[in-house]
């Protein structure tokens, strides 16, 4: 059966709540994540969280969809720059930057990063257009983002395994082109405080955790005391009680 946007939205919570308790570390939880988001169907879904606890069946049930608060204050403003261009050489564009309606990207030997995480946008609807000749072009979105690959590789390569249908009221992220002996990429990833927020909850988990094995340690111990100090008491007396009877 085929998985709908809110299934894939649940399973992706799962797995932050899996990361940030420490049942999986951040390379799992990135190949995971970028799985389910990519997942057509239930059989592609389920095996992503078998082995974490999670409450249904191999069907999840669909959740309320998930309404990310901070999309709107996102949309509109002047745009930065509407051109990339890498002559045997690189271009970026990341951090706050605002994204135009229409972005060219041009890379003729060399390479381009244009990185969405932390970006604003111009409009709810962008479109990103990428030629790469003898080059490349990296495009980082971030998770709920709708993004929608429809770019050809010639004797090269277009990925698009990164389109995916994002959430309510997120931009709509659109990626044409042509890749000539070169390459264009789109890949998921969390934004930076987002990742440090799970890192650091991990840690605090992790933390927590090793407290209350040392509690437990120190707790064992005392009891093997008291086990050893009761032994000695009863050997004690049981002397006493020998020399008692030799006396007599």
């Amino acid at each position: 059966m085929r998985a709908s946007d809110a299934e894939r939205e649940r399973i992706a919570e799962v797995l932050r709540e899996a990361v940030a308790e420490g049942r999986l570390d951040m390379e799992e939880f990135d190949e995971r994540l970028n799985a389910a988001y990519t997942a057509r169907t239930h059989g592609e879904l389920e095996p992503l969280v078998r082995d974490l606890p999670v409450p249904g069946s191999a069907a999840p049930a669909p959740p309320t969809p998930v309404d990310r608060t901070g999309w709107r204050e996102r949309i509109g403003g002047t745009p930065t720059s509407r051109w990339g261009i890498a002559i045997m050489g690189g271009f970026q564009r990341k951090g706050t930057w605002t994204v135009p309606r229409r972005f060219t990207a041009f890379t003729l030997m060399g390479g381009g990063e244009i990185d969405l995480r932390e970006a604003r946008f111009e409009d709810r609807e962008v479109v990103i257009r990428c030629f790469a000749l003898m080059g490349g072009v990296q495009i980082t979105v971030e998770p709920g983002v709708d993004t929608h690959v429809s770019g050809i590789g010639i004797m090269g390569g277009f990925d698009h395994s990164g389109g995916v249908e994002g959430e309510p009221g997120a931009p709509r992220v659109t990626v044409t082109g042509l890749a000539l002996f070169g390459g264009v990429g789109v890949e998921r990833k969390l934004r930076k405080e987002e990742h440090k927020r799970l890192k650091e909850e991990r840690r605090r988990v992790k933390a927590e955790r090793r407290n209350e094995l040392r509690a437990e340690r120190r707790e064992l111990r005392g009891a093997r005391r008291d086990e050893r100090h009761e032994e000695r008491e009863e050997r004690r007396l049981s002397l006493e009680k020998e020399r008692r009877r030799d006396d007599y």
